[in-house]
């Protein structure tokens, strides 16, 4: 697939049940993922008086929150009533760099200046709080069902997501589902420990399917060529969950792949 040089961003429609939109570089992926996020945000709170956004980590996913924390738009968001989850996390000590949550500060340590209500930020558990990644899993479960909404479109207990975020790695894994593990397989339940991740650290607690696919709009935030051969199998969703659990998200209004060129290269 030839690969556009402009700085305009290539948006691709023919993939069955999703829009592809192919951006040069990650930095512009970023800065463009941020601006989509501004205007859904608003949207989400025009619509239902707040929004609900589930974040990731990773490379992009943490430079969409740096760019977000730049970007002169912030303001027209009224953060104080915005809902802030966590799509994934390592079952580590609390002030571990490894933590999603942690690396997400570059955002919401701007954005307590902007009236963020902390009561509505939801990190995952971490080791030192709690004894095993069931217990942690557990208590997220338990925050979700809390926070569920009267009304929202699913019959699992999670409140209405606006929209969630998610990476995704070489070997086609979104949040904390691997291929050929258990949570690739799980739809129960709306948030499950995990052991053995293939990626360190072993221990993590993650959103399931069954969570993730009740949101209304799914982000894909990818960069980099050796994302490319798993995106080309995943944007289809033809392919099992359980073996490409990429192809087993999807938003109930909208599913977006948010690409550089790199990792769109193959498609």
């Amino acid at each position: 697939m030839p690969v556009n040089a402009d700085p305009t961003p290539v948006s691709r429609s023919r993939v069955p049940g999703a829009r592809v939109v192919v951006h040069p570089d990650a930095a512009t992926l970023a800065a463009a993922a941020a601006a989509r996020l501004v205007v859904a945000l608003q949207d989400a709170q025009a619509e239902r008086g707040e929004a609900t956004l589930v974040l990731t980590g990773g490379s992009v996913g943490i430079g969409t929150l740096k760019a977000l924390a730049g970007s002169p738009a912030l303001t027209a968001v009224d953060w104080s009533r915005v809902n802030l989850w966590w799509g994934d996390e390592r079952f580590v000590e609390a002030s571990s760099a490894d933590r999603n949550a942690g690396q997400a500060e570059v955002l919401l340590s701007v954005l307590d200046g902007l009236g963020l209500d902390r009561g509505r930020v939801h990190p995952m558990g971490p080791s030192d709080t709690f004894a095993t990644p069931e217990d942690a899993a557990a208590d997220y479960a338990r925050q979700l069902a809390a926070e569920a909404a009267d009304g929202a479109d699913t019959d699992l207990p999670v409140p209405v997501i606006d929209v969630l975020l998610l990476g995704m790695g070489p070997d086609s894994h979104v949040a904390s589902l691997f291929p050929d593990h258990a949570g690739a397989r799980t739809l129960e339940g709306t948030a499950i420990a995990v052991h053995d991740s293939p990626k360190p650290p072993p221990l993590r607690v993650s959103l399931t399917f069954g969570a993730i696919n009740t949101a209304r709009q799914v982000w894909f935030l990818v960069a980099g060529q050796d994302k490319a051969p798993a995106v080309a199998v995943a944007v289809n969703g033809q392919a099992p969950r359980e073996r490409v659990p990429a192809a087993g998200a999807a938003g109930t209004r909208a599913t977006l792949w948010l690409l550089d060129a790199s990792a769109a290269s193959l498609i």
